[in-house]
C-alpha cells in the first residue's frame, strides 16, 4: 500500500456493482523551491493579519463564509450547513457513460489521481472493472464530490491501478474562436510544408518523459545555493542573449532556416543549462 493517505475514500460504481476505491494525488507538491515573503532588515517572515475596515483584526470564531447576492449584500452561511449539503457523488463515484479514449479534448483534462482498491476483497471487482475498460479502449465518465465542489471526472487504465483525472466543465473554459479568429484561413506554402514535415518526422521519437527536466526550478535551486555560500551577498549572473531566429513572415529566410534545421541535429530539448559564472558583471543589449 502506498505509504501516503488517501484524499477520498468511497465507491466506484458500475450499475448494480459497488467497489471500495481510494484516490491518492499523483503529482508531488514539493517538486519545486518555496519562497515566503521576508522584512528585510530583520530577516523575519510577514504574516497576514485577517481585519474588518473600522473594527481592526478579528477572531477566527467570528469569520463565517458569504456569497455575495448583490453588491455589498452577503447571504452567510455555517460550516455545518455547507457540510449538510448531500449529494450522493460525496461517496459514489458512478459511472455514468463511457466515451472513446480520443473522443475527450485535451483541454479538458485537469488533475491526475491514482485509484486503488480499498481492500483485498474489492480487488477482483476492481480488477474486472479496469481490465474491461482496457479490453474495450473506453474511458469511464462519472461525477465526484471533492473538496467543496463537484468535479467531472473520467477513469482510464494505468498499470494495475486506474488514473482518475478531473475534467473542467465546458463553461470553464474559454471558446477558441476569439482568439484564433484573426489568422488567415489559407494554406501554408507547399515546398515549406514539405519541409517543415520532414523536420517533424525527423524529431519524432518515443516519448520520454524523464529526458526533460525543469531547468528553471534547477536554476533558482543553484542560485539558492550560491546565495547561501555567499553569505548573502549580492549575486550577478550572466544574462545570455536569446538566439535570433526567423520571424516566419519572409519565405525565404524560413526556408533556409527549416532545410538548415534539417540538415542539422535532432536538437534534444532536454539538454541541461549551461552553468552561469557566480559572479560577473551582467551583459548590456546593444542599443
Amino acid at each position: 500500500m502506498p505509504a501516503t493517505r488517501p484524499i477520498w475514500k468511497g465507491q466506484l460504481r458500475l450499475s448494480l456493482v459497488s467497489i471500495p476505491v481510494e484516490m491518492f494525488t499523483a503529482t508531488k507538491s514539493g517538486a519545486k523551491p518555496s519562497f515566503r515573503q521576508i522584512h528585510e532588515p530583520t530577516g523575519k517572515p510577514i504574516h497576514y493579519e485577517k481585519v474588518v475596515d473600522g473594527v481592526g483584526p478579528v477572531e477566527k470564531d467570528q469569520i463565517r463564509k458569504g456569497f455575495e447576492y448583490s453588491k455589498g449584500d452577503y447571504v452567510l452561511l455555517t460550516d455545518d450547513e455547507i457540510d449538510a449539503v448531500k449529494l450522493e457523488t460525496r461517496k459514489t463515484l458512478e459511472l455514468v457513460q463511457f466515451v472513446d479514449e480520443d473522443e475527450i479534448p485535451p483541454m479538458y483534462f485537469d488533475t491526475p489521481y491514482y485509484l486503488t482498491p480499498a481492500d483485498e476483497l474489492a480487488e477482483d471487482a476492481f480488477r474486472v472493472v479496469r481490465d474491461a475498460l482496457r479490453k474495450a479502449k473506453k474511458v469511464g465518465i462519472g461525477q465526484l464530490a471533492l473538496r467543496g465542489k463537484e468535479y467531472l471526472v473520467s477513469i482510464k487504465p494505468c498499470g494495475k491501478g486506474i488514473l482518475l483525472e478531473t475534467l473542467h466543465y465546458e463553461d470553464e473554459l474559454k471558446k477558441s474562436d476569439s482568439f484564433f479568429s484573426d489568422i488567415p484561413a489559407k494554406s501554408s506554402d507547399a515546398d515549406l510544408l514539405d519541409v517543415a514535415t520532414a523536420l517533424i518526422e525527423k524529431k519524432t521519437e518515443k516519448f520520454d518523459p524523464k529526458a526533460f527536466k525543469d531547468h528553471y526550478q534547477a536554476a533558482l535551486r543553484e542560485l539558492i545555493q550560491r546565495k547561501l555560500k555567499s553569505k548573502g551577498n549580492k549575486i550577478t549572473t550572466e544574462v545570455e542573449e536569446p538566439s535570433r531566429s526567423p520571424r516566419g513572415d519572409n519565405v525565404v529566410d524560413l526556408m533556409a532556416a527549416l532545410k538548415k534545421s534539417l540538415e542539422g541535429g535532432t536538437g534534444k530539448p532536454a539538454a541541461k543549462p549551461r552553468k552561469a559564472p557566480a559572479k560577473s558583471a551582467p551583459r548590456r543589449k546593444a542599443s
